[in-house]
């Protein structure tokens, strides 16, 4: 029965997720299959599939998308899900000068099933969940995940301000006497059953107290308050085991194919 409920997940991630929902409120061009998201800084490669390409045909379309961006002097991310064929594209990619960057899980939950599951985990002693909207409130998550991640995340500001205004977006902080210690944010997938969950990363010293947890609870029940049936997450391997013992379900993975511009 669980293999039926993954390949149901999967098919609905595969219909609604992937191609033009992946890319709503961004500058795109298409080329066959592929759709090019066009971010201010890098570029990005959506499709659903690429049934009925030939060797020939993929290893073209591999090398116009690299080449489309280099032209605009930015990388472009070609992102690759495990169960994407052929099962020889990861290395097509990489004799196309794509490298592998870490690979995360594709995991999915259905809102309500895990609303239950977490009833009472939405709150933390000592901490404040807040949901937030000013560029302040961004700049200071800027700050927290560059702490964090030991590197310049001041990028992260214009992009939770572009998220927010788009209205598709709810920005959370957690926060101990007015410091934010970890943030997260919904990402309401506009006409499918999905939100995706992003964020979430905590300052080390207060990891293991439940607000990773907690801010799942937030998002979800708001999800659900907004009529989205799915949640969904790109997974680091820190995460994942902590949302599948919370009822997520693996799906699939997916790992970032870039392309760097050369110096």
């Amino acid at each position: 029965m669980i293999d039926d409920k993954i390949a149901r997940l999967l098919s609905a991630y595969d219909e609604q997720l992937r191609g033009t929902s992946e890319s709503a409120d961004v500058p795109t061009s298409t080329d066959g299959p592929v759709i090019r998201v066009e971010y201010p800084q890098r570029g990005f490669v959506s499709y659903r599939s690429l049934d009925g390409l030939d060797s020939a045909e993929i290893d073209a379309l591999i090398a116009r998308q690299r080449d489309y961006f280099a032209a605009k002097g930015q990388p472009v991310e070609w992102k690759l899900r495990g169960h994407d064929l052929p099962a020889d594209l990861p290395d097509r990619l990489r004799a196309a000068g794509f490298v592998p960057e870490d690979q995360e899980t594709v995991l999915i939950a259905e809102g309500a099933d895990i609303v239950q599951r977490l009833q009472g985990r939405d709150t933390v002693d000592g901490i404040t969940f807040r949901l937030v909207g000013d560029r302040a409130d961004f700049e200071r998550i800027a700050a927290m995940e560059s702490t964090v991640w030991n590197d310049d995340w001041s990028w992260l500001t214009d992009d939770l301000v572009r998220r927010h205004s788009s209205g598709l977006t709810d920005v959370y902080v957690a926060e101990a006497d007015g410091h934010v210690v970890s943030a997260a944010w919904a990402v309401y997938k506009q006409n499918t059953e999905f939100t995706g969950l992003w964020g979430g990363s905590t300052l080390a010293e207060w990891r293991g107290r439940g607000i990773y947890k907690a801010l799942v609870a937030v998002r979800a029940a708001q999800a659900v308050a907004k009529g989205y049936k799915y949640l969904h997450v790109d997974a680091s391997d820190d995460s994942s085991p902590i949302l599948q013992r919370l009822g997520f379900q693996a799906v699939t993975t997916t790992t970032p194919y870039v392309h760097s511009v050369q110096p």
